[in-house]
């Protein structure tokens, strides 16, 4: 150790010149290194046959949580917000971007636990929920608190949420209500719940003693379950089991196509690399979207985006373009019959020439109409076409089922020229009604 300036300082640290504490510790991280995972044996989630639940329930509304529900209902697009709020949690524990894992398996111990924590946490920065004065939120002025369980039923209750007269000085002031969720990743399920807590809803044992009177069940941490019966005190927020989780994308690849992006490299290269990875990816999961965590998980680098984005380059030789969300990309994917990117996502689709009669999607370029390719292969490919995707202006004009895009230069004048459907006129002719 030296001093300098009054600081006691590693040696290796002066002696760098005083380097960002960033770049010595990068020098021994894990950061950026390539790592790979197997397929998981076991599911992430299990559902007792007492807590299997329909979708579509059709449940009256208990007078004492109508407050909560309200509350949700009243909350613009809550069940999209709550839905990737849930996924957005798991995402970020994965760190995909950090480890390349891409199951709630691959997770430690540690980090499983702390899921539920990471819930609550989401859905109070999205709903901006008020912290309560007992419990974690304050929802309609009342109390409430969340509880996040992989398993479903499987929430874990403390004392202080309800009352009990044998719990003393820890015993809740009152019996409160929780927001009961449940996500299942390997299925894309997913479940959230309000229920009031009570005594009797929850979980009871029989003794051990010569009497087996029943006694409260409570693991090593007081807490106890719910018990089967409560089950149908619950009110499901929209309709009991959801099975429209985010998709988490690479979980639901197929071994051989997810082990072929995981291991792509260059000809004569030993090392994967995460350009080779992310153009793979883009090759062979097409007509789909896909996300920011897919990319970052499968580059595994600080600016994984980029390679998504330098893959247009290296595609589009083989017939492949690459949208993303600016210019005339979500344009064209409209047009193509494609789900349109958005901010953070990308869609890959093979393209070939068409005539102008061709009656499938298609858009047309610099007098060149393309759509996409249905099996067919051109040999040698047809480079595919590069669409602009600068931050010039875009008009829209209508004309029955299609539309036109004119990209114009600083000037105003229109430079390029992309329609999209059928044939359309640009000037404001007559063009199909």
């Amino acid at each position: 150790m030296i001093i300098q300036e009054g600081l006691w300082l590693p040696e290796d640290a002066a002696q760098a010149g005083m380097q960002d504490s960033r770049a010595l510790a990068a020098k021994h991280s894990r950061r950026n290194s390539y790592r790979t995972w197997d397929l998981p044996t076991e599911p992430m989630s299990r559902v007792p046959r007492e807590w299997r639940i329909q979708s579509g329930l059709t449940q009256p509304v208990p007078d004492d949580l109508v407050p909560f529900v309200e509350w949700f209902y009243s909350q613009p697009e809550a069940r999209e917000r709550f839905r990737w709020a849930l996924r957005d949690s798991l995402d970020e524990l994965l760190d995909g971007q950090r480890t390349g894992r891409w199951a709630y398996q691959h997770l430690t111990k540690t980090e499983k636990t702390y899921l539920g924590t990471a819930v609550e946490v989401n859905l109070t920065k999205e709903f901006a929920i008020d912290n309560g004065s007992d419990l974690d939120w304050s929802i309609a002025g009342l109390d409430i608190d969340c509880k996040f369980s992989k398993d479903l039923g499987g929430w874990e209750i403390p004392m202080e949420m309800y009352l009990c007269a044998d719990h003393g000085e820890r015993s809740g002031r009152a019996d409160h209500a929780a927001v009961v969720t449940w996500i299942d990743d390997d299925t894309s399920r997913w479940a959230a719940g309000i229920v009031r807590i009570t005594d009797e809803r929850l979980r009871w044992k029989r003794a051990l003693s010569a009497k087996g009177d029943l006694v409260r069940a409570y693991n090593r941490d007081n807490k106890r379950k719910l018990s089967d019966a409560a089950k149908s005190e619950v009110y499901w927020l929209w309709g009991g089991i959801q099975r429209d989780l985010p998709t988490n994308l690479l979980r639901h690849l197929d071994p051989e196509t997810r082990e072929r992006i995981f291991t792509a490299r260059l000809p004569g290269r030993r090392a994967s690399s995460g350009q080779q990875r992310v153009n793979q990816l883009l090759r062979d999961v097409q007509d789909r979207l896909i996300g920011r965590q897919a990319v970052l998980t499968v580059g595994q680098q600080d600016d994984a985006p980029k390679r998504a984005r330098d893959a247009r380059i290296k595609l589009r030789p083989d017939g492949i373009v690459v949208l993303g969300h600016q210019g005339s990309h979500p344009h064209a994917a409209r047009a193509l019959g494609l789900p349109e990117p958005t901010k953070g996502e990308w869609i890959s689709t093979s393209l070939v020439p068409v005539s102008s009669d061709n009656d499938r999607p298609k858009f047309s370029l610099d007098g060149q109409f393309w759509a996409r390719a249905y099996g067919e292969k051109q040999v040698p490919p047809v480079p595919a076409p590069e669409l602009p995707d600068g931050r010039e202006s875009l008009w829209v004009h209508r004309f029955g089922p299609g539309f036109t895009l004119l990209g114009s230069g600083s000037s105003g004048i229109p430079q390029q020229r992309l329609t999209c459907g059928k044939p359309q006129v640009a000037d404001g002719g007559s063009g199909p009604q």
